[in-house]
């Protein structure tokens, strides 16, 4: 069968403009993909860097939108995995600071006793022995709150659940805190039902209610009471110390459990001591042991003061 002149003329009009087409859009899309690629290759460049990723607005096919996409998720993880990071790394060097401070101060009057004693011209050694014991007490208690706090960040703190009385616990704290409370003429108040179990560390529970209870103690005014109430909610044990402190910075409320934070330079300088023990440590070890046993710990301004709540799975 063979074409006419004007029928193979056609085609040839034909193929020529289908060829032109598509060569064009072969052109577009080329391009397209060429500027698509790119802008990938940009992106991964720039999450090697550390910098912002952001999805293309008109992208060039749903397989590199859905890359695009990827890629931005990637580089915001990345981002915050930085910022934490380096908020750790500011943490760390706060924590070291801070002790180097709080170290100076004891191994001073430690090294002037030791040399008065060596010199015979202590008025009255007995004294100066029983203020080294007392310093040495010190020291110690910070060493035995970095390692604690050394166990809880590596994940090595070792529970031994059991049924533990609430009751004995605080009890127990407030016996360790009552030279403190007397010396600073401030009363604590338990209201603690005997019945009231819950599922812990016995041992671990017992540093929990004795840091809150010295952190209550320290920001307690003379005169002043720190109450320690417990109850029973809907399968949990609340353990709350209300103290009359007159209040933490809204601010500060959820920076009081981070290591080494050490609150307004006004509150050190009225109390002397930072949130938590001398070492800024107390309740950052709190936080991490009430963690450790799927628990919750939290702190609220009250009416003249502030309140450290604790939640435990109430014991069966």
């Amino acid at each position: 069968m063979f074409f006419s002149a004007h029928d193979l003329g056609v085609m040839l009009i034909v193929a020529a403009a289908a060829g032109a087409v598509a060569l064009g859009a072969a052109l577009m899309l080329g391009h397209s993909l060429v500027t698509g690629s790119r802008a990938l290759s940009e992106a991964i460049r720039a999450i090697g860097s550390g910098e912002p990723v952001t999805v293309a607005e008109t992208p060039v096919s749903a397989e590199l939108a859905a890359l695009s996409r990827e890629l931005e998720a990637a580089s915001a993880q990345l981002a915050a995995s930085t910022a934490r990071q380096r908020a750790l790394e500011a943490s760390q060097r706060e924590l070291v600071a801070g002790l180097s401070h709080d170290l100076r101060t004891p191994l001073a009057a430690l090294r002037a006793m030791a040399e008065a004693l060596e010199d015979g011209v202590a008025e009255d050694p007995a004294r100066y022995h029983r203020q080294i014991c007392i310093e040495v007490d010190r020291l110690s208690a910070m060493v035995d709150d970095l390692f604690q706090l050394s166990r809880i960040s590596a994940g090595s703190l070792r529970l031994n659940l059991e049924s533990v009385s609430v009751k004995e616990a605080v009890d127990r704290a407030i016996a360790t805190a009552d030279p403190l409370a007397r010396a600073r003429r401030v009363r604590l108040s338990p209201a603690v039902p005997v019945p009231l179990h819950v599922r812990a560390d016995g041992a671990e529970l017992s540093r929990v209610v004795t840091n809150l209870v010295d952190n209550a103690i320290r920001h307690t005014p003379e005169d002043g009471t720190v109450f320690i109430v417990a109850s029973e909610h809907g399968g949990e044990v609340v353990l709350a110390f209300s103290d009359p402190c007159g209040g933490i910075p809204e601010s500060d409320l959820d920076k009081v459990f981070e290591v080494a934070f050490r609150g307004t330079a006004a509150r050190r300088s009225r109390h002397g001591h930072p949130y938590g023990h001398g070492s800024g440590l107390g309740l950052a070890i709190a936080r991490g042991i009430v963690d450790a046993h799927g628990g919750r710990i939290s702190a609220a301004n009250v009416n003249g003061g502030c309140r450290f709540e604790v939640r435990l799975p109430a014991a069966p």
